[in-house]
């Protein structure tokens, strides 16, 4: 057989055309340029804050998450372990082309169906959608948070999504576990070795998010690729009345280790678990954001990434830095979803001996694993190395859970 599908048989001077096959998938890509910009600056969320993002010094990112999961599908094909052409629709600009041609990838090609303007909006990703849909894709994925899965959702009908994480809020279950692990189940889709299934779309109001308030809401079941151990689950809530007993007892605990150590700076993720330890403290807590205390005083309040880092290199100096964080229900993350501020350069000044898990035992029993998605695959792996982690779950009460 040569280059052209053509049969050739030498000894008899024979040459004639064979039905010759080339697999070839049609995949979409859209990112939404400022995904996940609130997060480190403290304003959990983008949605309608992206000025005031950007003025708090916020930095795009959705790009470097779309490019490290196609980094990961790229070196499938450069060690030849694909060899399928792959037809990529997007739209230009940051919203996928810059990306995908970026990777320069042989049997790649990659058509612009949609030029947005410079601002882009939730009305671009529904336009690119709609004309992937009539171009016939087998997959769209996108690099987003639970807006952009809602925008995908409402156009895409049967066709399959997936999520490249990148956002504040990732509730919905059609998101991979970080960007590489996207690359992989996208490696595993073009050969043809994932099934799909049904993966909720939730998402919460922003505004009321911002006020210490849980609006969460589910707005259908989408198709995705289905991988339990790949692929994260929505987020549950549970009962303040069925664990209230429990809270208390792990807020005193935390509160005797800071009066305790009087000198030491404790850095206070988000989360109900964490302001019932505010409140056993005495000191006003920020519900969703993070805080840091010294001793029983409150010295930062609802902190950014950078204020983060500026207070610990400024306040830190000689003395013992704590992370305590608390896991989402049913997905297990404890970094990486709902409290960006936590960035690799806050937990790499901290020390991963020095993170403080805690969660009620009726939500840690029913979350599978933990799981982290710091931004910083190296660290990732760093943290996953510790194979488990100890969760406090009451009153010097511990469980062992399995970090993946």
């Amino acid at each position: 057989m040569d280059l052209y599908g053509m049969a050739v048989y030498p000894s008899m001077g024979l040459r004639w055309a064979l039905p010759f096959t080339v697999v070839m998938k049609k995949l979409c890509l859209v990112i939404n340029p400022i995904a996940g910009m609130g997060g480190k600056v403290g304003l959990k969320g983008t949605d309608g804050v992206v000025e005031e993002a950007v003025l708090r010094g916020a930095l795009p990112g959705a790009s470097d998450r779309a490019q490290e999961a196609l980094s990961r599908l790229k070196e499938a094909f450069t060690r030849h372990r694909l060899k399928e052409k792959v037809i990529w629709f997007t739209a230009g600009g940051p919203m996928g082309e810059e990306v995908l041609r970026s990777m320069e990838v042989e049997g790649w090609e990659v058509r612009t169906l949609l030029h947005p303007s410079e601002k882009t909006t939730s009305s671009d990703t529904v336009e690119l959608v709609r004309l992937a849909v009539s171009e016939g894709v087998d997959l769209i994925v996108f690099c987003g948070g639970d807006g952009t899965a809602r925008d995908v959702f409402g156009t895409a009908g049967s066709i399959p999504i997936l999520g490249i994480p990148s956002g504040v809020k990732m509730h919905s279950g059609v998101f991979a576990l970080d960007p590489y692990t996207a690359g992989e189940l996208l490696e595993f889709y073009i050969r043809g070795e994932m099934t799909t299934g049904e993966g909720e779309i939730m998402d919460l109001d922003e505004d009321r998010y911002r006020k210490g308030e849980w609006n969460i809401r589910l707005f259908g079941t989408a198709n995705t690729l289905y991988e339990p151990t790949f692929i994260q689950t929505g987020k549950f809530m549970v009962a303040e009345q069925d664990v209230s007993t429990i809270l208390d007892e792990i807020a005193d605990d935390i509160a005797e280790r800071i009066e305790g150590e009087p000198g030491s700076l404790f850095i206070l993720g988000p989360g109900g678990t964490l302001s019932a330890i505010g409140e056993r403290l005495g000191i006003d807590k920020t519900h969703l954001g993070v805080d840091i205390v010294r001793g029983k005083m409150l010295i930062g309040k609802d902190l950014g990434e950078s204020d983060i880092i500026s207070m610990i290199d400024s306040e830190g100096n000689g003395r013992r830095i704590y992370l305590v964080v608390s896991p989402i229900g049913g997905q297990g993350f404890f970094l990486g979803r709902g409290n960006l501020q936590i960035g690799p350069e806050v937990i790499k000044r901290v020390g991963i001996k020095n993170i403080i898990i805690v969660s009620a035992l009726q939500k840690l029993d029913r979350t599978p694993h933990l799981s982290v998605d710091t931004g910083d695959h190296s660290l990732d792996l760093e943290l996953k190395k510790e194979g488990s982690y100890k969760v406090l779950t009451g009153y010097r009460t511990y469980r062992m859970k399995q970090i993946k």
